[in-house]
This record gives C-alpha cells, sequence and structure tokens, in this order.
C-alpha cells in the first residue's frame, strides 16, 4: 500500500511568504517527494488540490478499492431482495453492538440481536435497551433511503437515537465545553460554523469516497459538536458516505477500539491512512473474487 503525507509549507523571499502544497509517498523501497506551488495564499478549494494529487500517487490502491467496490455490488445484485433485508439486519446487529459497546454499552452481541431480531428485552439497564432498538432504526432507515448529509439530519439521527434516554442533550448541538479524555473539543461558540464547514466539505469534496468516509468521521469527532453520543452519529456518517457510493460498508469493532482510538489521536492523515487500511483487510476477500 501506498503510503502518503501531505502538508502545506511556506518559504520566505525577500520577506514574502510563498505557499507549497507538498506530497510525500513511498514508492518501492524510496520515499518520493513532490511540490505544488499554491501562491501567497492558501487557495479556497485546496482540499480539491489535495484529492487530485493524492490520485496520482495511489492509482493502485484505488484499483484495489474500485476492485471491492464492483465485487459487492455484482453480490448484492444476486440477492433476493427477502436476503437483501436479513443481509442488512444481521449488519444492523454487529453495527449497532459494536459501536454501543465502544461507548460503553454492556449489551451484548446476542443481547442486542435479541432486542432487534426478536424484539426482546434482557435484563439490562432500560436507557441501554432503547439506544439498542433506537440505533439499530436509524442505521436501517439511513441505508433504505439516501438522504443528503445536512446539519438538520445529523441533528435527527442523534435525537432519534437519544430522544428517549438523553433528553437533556439529544437532537441539539452543545452550547458548552466538552473534554474526551486529554482532548479539549473547539469552543462552543464555533460549533455551528465548523459543522457548516464539515457538511459542506462532505457535499462537494472530491476525495475518493474510502478517504471522505475516514476523514468526515474524523472531522466530525473532533468537533465534537454534541453533549454526548458524538461516536455513534459519526460512524453511521462514515458508513453513509461507503453505503450510498456503493461501496461495502465497515464496523469499527469493539475488540479494535483501542487502535481506533490510537489512530484518532495521530491526526487526520494517520486515520485515514488507518481507516483505508482497516477497510482493505476487513474487504480483502472481494479483491479474490
Amino acid at each position: 500500500m501506498v503510503m502518503a503525507l501531505v502538508r502545506i509549507i511556506t518559504r520566505k523571499k525577500g520577506g514574502t511568504g510563498y505557499f507549497y502544497l507538498q506530497h510525500s509517498f513511498r514508492e518501492g523501497s524510496r520515499v518520493v517527494t513532490r511540490e505544488v506551488y499554491l501562491g501567497k495564499s492558501i487557495p479556497d478549494n485546496i482540499d480539491e488540490i489535495k484529492a487530485k494529487i493524492e490520485l496520482e500517487s495511489k492509482k493502485g490502491l484505488y484499483e484495489k478499492l474500485r476492485a471491492i467496490r464492483e465485487s459487492f455490488q455484482k453480490e448484492w445484485e444476486r440477492y433476493p431482495e427477502t436476503i437483501k433485508a436479513k443481509e442488512l439486519q444481521e449488519v444492523a446487529i454487529a453495527f449497532t453492538y459494536n459501536t454501543n459497546a465502544i461507548e460503553g454499552s454492556t449489551i451484548t452481541l446476542q443481547e442486542a440481536r435479541e432486542i432487534i431480531h426478536d424484539k426482546i428485552s434482557p435484563n439490562k439497564p432500560l436507557a441501554e435497551v432503547r439506544e439498542t432498538e433506537a440505533h439499530a432504526k436509524v442505521f436501517l432507515a439511513m441505508l433504505k433511503k439516501k438522504e443528503k448529509i445536512s446539519n438538520e439530519l445529523l441533528l435527527r439521527w442523534h435525537k432519534e437515537i437519544f430522544g428517549e434516554t438523553k433528553q437533556d442533550v439529544a437532537g441539539t448541538y452543545r452550547d458548552y465545553l466538552v473534554r474526551v479524555g486529554y482532548y479539549v473539543a473547539p469552543d462552543w461558540q464555533d460549533v455551528k460554523k465548523l459543522m457548516d464547514g464539515l457538511v459542506s466539505f462532505v457535499n462537494t469534496s472530491k476525495l475518493h469516497t474510502v478517504d471522505l468516509s475516514a476523514v468526515a468521521h474524523y472531522r466530525f469527532e473532533k468537533i465534537h459538536p454534541f453533549g454526548d453520543g458524538n461516536g455513534r452519529i459519526g460512524r453511521l456518517l462514515m458508513n453513509h458516505i461507503l453505503w450510498h457510493s456503493f461501496y461495502p460498508m465497515v464496523i469499527v469493532e469493539y475488540k479494535n477500539r483501542k487502535s481506533y482510538y490510537k489512530a484518532l489521536g495521530k491526526g487526520e492523515e494517520g486515520f485515514k491512512h488507518y481507516f483505508v487500511r482497516r477497510y482493505l483487510s476487513v474487504h480483502k476477500k472481494r479483491l479474490r473474487q
């Protein structure tokens, strides 16, 4: 896999600063570095420029991702509608169990199946049962209907999942400071502006779908717009991007939560590399079909 680093650097000449986009990537046993002159200021379409440069150096990687997408589409098209519904419910069970477990839920995978499929409530806290039911419902509805990513959609997902269990924070962006371990999220007064920027980025970005899924998730988690439930909404956003671009989804498993959190702490590029590696690993069997 090609590992790449894209960064903006500044060089001064005669007291004037000039910006360059520096792109370093491994090609075989050597590291290649290329630069693109940006000008005396960073252009508004910098994300588009980055995406174009990365595309050129990662053609082999993107060929693998294209093959995964095509293999998935062919397999999915063969399924009768009844089987598709069963498959999606199985994904909903696994995804709901893992995404909730990462956030501290004590509901087991088998209990999640009983709640979602059998409509049986285990002897567990009612809030956890309600959030399991609600998350699966939102997830399946998200897959069924393609909706443009917007603040309204993200707020609605949050309201529908946490409306019964976290009524004081459900469906609203925070207006207070939050910390996640040592990380201090952006000032609450900047949340709406940051979320507007994220929504615009998701809807206009020229990044490859899998890269976009990773970057959108990372930026969402760093904004941390909600008082609680950010991880679950961020992972829904991640899979919305994949599914509605006809890519198979990915589940961040509870057992891999440490490497996932570690990757989130490595910055945007670090997380993107982690995510793409994980995606290829999860779907590697599709490359042999």
